[in-house]
């Protein structure tokens, strides 16, 4: 084999690998964590993440202005990378981080071979000086962390004066549980969750991984925080309006007008 063909070779490894590790950690999130039926479909979806990420770089733009051009970038939760991926291709500084050793080590074997920078950190500890970036993004993340208000806390300090920080994350109030994937009810109390997670035969640990965020309570972390200016988006459309319950949701979101997601922009003084 030539030299040539033997970098060849070499480079077609890593992604070879790279797109294993990817398939097998979904696979264990969606079919083994939380028992989704079409669980097949979900981790087909993630393998093309890097795709969607693209199609998302538009909306994020016109929400937090130049700030995602302007960079760096703080990916907060930047799960295998796709985010980090995306907006690097289209001119970013990007520096994802994850508290999940699994992640990152996917995100390492990506930067070996796309590039990037990935660190391993807590929400609640972010491993940066104060105003190191233009823009913070943390998208379905905040719901899992240990504590909301020391996450929020932490990404105001490290967001420069005149940055922004995008937050998406499922709305309390919501009729749909976004990582389960299923009908919910809002506010439904532990031990029923667990029941009804049974009934539908659903593993019911990751229940204890989820915060059920509201837009008062997120408002409320970024003004002990000392950020006032927020701005909240549409949000994505409610996905009950296709199920069995279309009828019912749809009238709930109008009457309500309550967002099955928060999409939220705060801006730092």
């Amino acid at each position: 084999m030539s030299s040539d063909g033997a970098v060849k070779y070499a480079d077609v490894i890593p992604e070879h690998e790279l797109a294993e590790r990817v398939r097998h950690y979904y696979t264990r999130y969606y079919r083994d964590t939380l028992g989704i039926p079409d669980w097949a479909a979900h981790v087909a979806h993630r393998e093309a993440e890097d795709r969607h990420e693209r199609a998302r770089l538009p909306r994020l733009r016109a929400l937090v202005g130049d700030a995602l051009a302007r960079g760096p970038v703080l990916n907060l939760g930047c799960g295998t990378g796709g985010f980090n991926v995306a907006a690097e291709e289209a001119g970013a500084r990007v520096v994802g981080v994850d508290a999940d050793p699994d992640a990152i080590a996917i995100c390492e074997l990506k930067r070996r071979v796309r590039g990037g920078r990935y660190v391993r950190a807590a929400a609640e500890a972010l491993p940066f000086r104060d105003g190191a970036f233009a823009l913070v993004h943390c998208f379905s993340v905040i719901e899992h962390v240990e504590s909301v208000e020391r996450a929020v806390g932490e990404m105001v300090r490290v967001t420069r004066p005149g940055g922004a920080l995008y937050v998406h994350t499922p709305n309390a109030w919501s009729l749909f549980e976004g990582h389960y994937k299923i009908f919910w009810i809002p506010f439904l109390p532990a031990p029923l969750a667990r029941v009804y997670l049974r009934v539908r035969g659903r593993p019911t640990p990751y229940l204890a991984h989820l915060r059920r965020l509201t837009v008062r309570r997120l408002a409320a972390a970024f003004r002990r925080a000392g950020v006032t200016a927020l701005e909240l988006a549409a949000g994505d459309p409610p996905r009950e309006s296709v199920g069995p319950l279309r009828t019912l949701a749809a009238a709930y979101y109008r009457l309500t007008r309550v967002t099955p997601f928060i999409e939220l922009v705060a801006r730092k003084a």
